[in-house]
C-alpha cells in the first residue's frame, strides 16, 4: 500500500514494525528507490523461520514486493547491504542471494551486528534506480 508525502512516495508493507517504529518499507524519490532493512518475517502471518537461508528467501520476497510496488525489480538494484548477528550464518545464504543478485552484481556489504529481535538472523537493505537494469 503506497502513501503519498510531500516530494516523495512512501511504500508500506503492512508490517506492525512500520507503525510501531515509524518508518516505511521503501521510499521512492524520483528514479531512486530506498528499501529499508527487511527481515525474514512473513508479514501476513507475522511468523519467522528458524533457518537463516529460509529467512533470506523471505527477506528477498519482502524486498521484491517493495521493489515491484515502486515500479522496479532486482535488476535495478545498485546497492545491497546484508546485516547478520552471526558471521557464520552468511555463507549458507549465498545460494539464495546469488539467485537474486548474481546476474545484477550490485555493490554489496555484509555487516555483523545485533538485530532488533533475537529471532532475526538476517536483514537485507537495497537501493535501486528505476530503469537502470536490464531484464534479468
Amino acid at each position: 500500500m503506497a502513501e503519498q508525502q510531500v516530494g516523495r512516495r512512501v511504500i508500506l508493507s503492512g508490517s506492525t514494525f512500520e507503525e510501531e517504529i515509524g518508518y516505511a518499507r521503501a521510499v521512492v524519490d524520483g528514479d531512486w528507490v530506498h528499501v529499508s532493512g527487511t527481515t525474514g518475517f512473513d508479514y501476513a502471518a507475522m511468523t519467522i523461520s528458524d533457518d537463516v537461508a529460509e529467512q533470506a528467501e523471505q527477506c528477498l520476497r519482502n524486498v521484491g514486493a517493495a521493489l515491484a510496488e515502486a515500479g522496479c525489480s532486482f535488476a535495478d538494484v545498485v546497492r545491497v547491504r546484508y546485516l547478520l548477528p552471526e558471521r557464520a550464518d552468511f555463507e549458507p545464504c549465498w545460494p539464495v542471494l546469488r539467485r537474486a543478485f548474481g546476474a545484477v552484481r550490485p555493490a554489496a556489504t555484509m555487516m555483523v551486528c545485533g538485530l532488533a529481535d533475537p529471532r532475526m538472523k538476517i536483514e537485507i537493505e537495497v537501493y535501486a534506480r528505476r530503469g537502470s537494469g536490464a531484464p534479468v
